[in-house]
């Protein structure tokens, strides 16, 4: 009944690239090789697992780690892919604590770099299960290793409680030097899955740059999610005006030089904080959103027409879930960090997340970031806010030259940042 509404979200919001014929007739949607896979077919599991080897320029991943881990994994398998990652994770950890004993520092910072990164990989396809105790015992893993690691660096890396209404915000503030000077800040923020410490792999290049950085997770993330029980928000400035009051009480930050980046769905949340937050001296959209449903936002006729059997509307996005992983995972995460009982209420409270009406009070030079590979934006979704802003503007868009063209640059780390910390720096001169 519904299936001419649900494929357009399947086909090009929800980056589950596969043949919708295919899928209407009931089939596989696992797409053909292209020759660009690394070992999965599957868009999901391909991209997560780029995602694990990236950090490799920063000290998140060895590269023939991951690919053994990858090849013990069964295709579409979240419970292989968290025992492989989990017991890398292990290993490392182990190896860390091997190296400490024999007071090898580097040694042990580096193991367990890597093993916070493996950690917070592995749960990754677990969320259709909220209760799963795998979930909240390797975030925390994650977050050990990384601050155990954090006290082993030359650089200074503070783990920080930001004020935010009843309670506070976890995030960490990272310096490029003790000398604790007045510099320029970058709030660095992620999106749907992401966690405050795999920030730590971007923020390097922030931070080789003379910038501080200050990482902090909001609600529906990381930790904020897990222990606090804190689900996504809508208005998000009243997230990121707390974290920019936090900021500029700290005699590290210039005042003036305070800029905010967002990643993946980051790129729709900073956006809508600088509507409002008018302290920031930029913006940064990495990728752009208008809209989180983009250009294939369902009509009001679509939407009434799937609220009107609620029930029934469930049951075939169950079905659509069965027959592709990425599809699946959107819909299992999204309950998860909003808090949603069911497939169509997550859905309806994605559809709130829209710019519509504010996007014309951003105020700082914006940087807007579109990616001709990114599996779940479009160009022209992050054209779409380009387009709307009102203030000093730039699009930047990544094509396939030095394959920095996927979702957040991921696999192209170093290319990415250059283009974007360049500019910041010209933008924050």
């Amino acid at each position: 009944m519904f299936m001419r509404i649900l494929i357009p979200f399947l086909s090009v919001v929800l980056g589950c690239v596969f043949a919708v014929e295919t899928l209407a007739a009931g089939n596989s949607t696992r797409k053909a090789r292209s020759g660009t896979e690394l070992v999965f077919d599957e868009v999901a599991y391909d991209y997560e697992l780029r995602r694990n080897l990236g950090y490799a320029v920063s000290g998140g991943a060895d590269i023939n780690e991951c690919f053994h881990a990858a090849r013990s994994i069964a295709p579409g398998d979240g419970v292989s892919w968290f025992k492989a990652w989990n017991e890398l994770a292990e290993r490392l950890r182990a190896d860390a604590a091997h190296a400490l004993a024999g007071d090898h520092r580097i040694s042990a910072r580096e193991a367990l770099l890597r093993a916070s990164n493996y950690y917070r990989s592995a749960a990754f396809f677990l969320h259709g299960d909220p209760s799963d105790p795998r979930i909240v015992e390797t975030a925390r893993l994650s977050r050990e290793t990384f601050r155990r690691a954090a006290a082993l660096m030359d650089r200074p890396v503070e783990a920080v409680g930001i004020p935010y209404e009843n309670t506070s915000l976890p995030g960490y503030f990272l310096q490029p030097d003790r000398s604790s000077s007045p510099r320029k800040t970058l709030l660095l923020q992620t999106g749907f899955d992401g966690t405050g410490e795999e920030l730590y792999f971007t923020s390097v290049f922030a931070l080789d740059r003379g910038y501080n950085v200050l990482i902090f997770e909001g609600p529906g993330q990381g930790a904020a999610l897990l222990e606090q029980g804190l689900h996504f928000r809508r208005d998000w400035e009243k997230v990121v005006t707390p974290v920019v009051d936090y900021a500029l009480k700290r005699p590290e930050v210039a005042p003036g030089k305070v800029a905010l980046m967002g990643l993946s769905m980051g790129g729709f949340l900073a956006p809508r904080a600088a509507a409002f937050e008018h302290r920031l001296a930029a913006c940064v959209a990495n990728p752009g959103q208008l809209d989180l449903y983009g250009a294939k936002r369902p009509s009001p006729k679509e939407w009434e027409e799937m609220l009107a059997d609620p029930a029934g509307t469930d049951r075939e996005l169950r079905a659509l879930m069965a027959k592709d992983v990425g599809f699946r995972w959107w819909i299992n995460n999204g309950m998860f960090t909003t808090g949603a009982k069911t497939p169509l209420e997550f859905m309806k409270v994605w559809g709130e997340f829209s710019l519509e009406g504010v996007v014309g009070n951003i105020a700082c030079p914006t940087l807007v970031i579109g990616s001709d590979g990114d599996h779940f934006l479009t160009m022209d979704d992050s054209r779409a806010l380009y387009d709307r802003l009102k203030c000093p503007k730039t699009f930047l868009a990544f094509h396939g030259r030095n394959q920095a063209n996927r979702h957040c640059q991921v696999g192209a780390l170093v290319a990415g940042t250059a283009r974007i910390l360049d500019w910041l720096d010209e933008t924050l001169k």
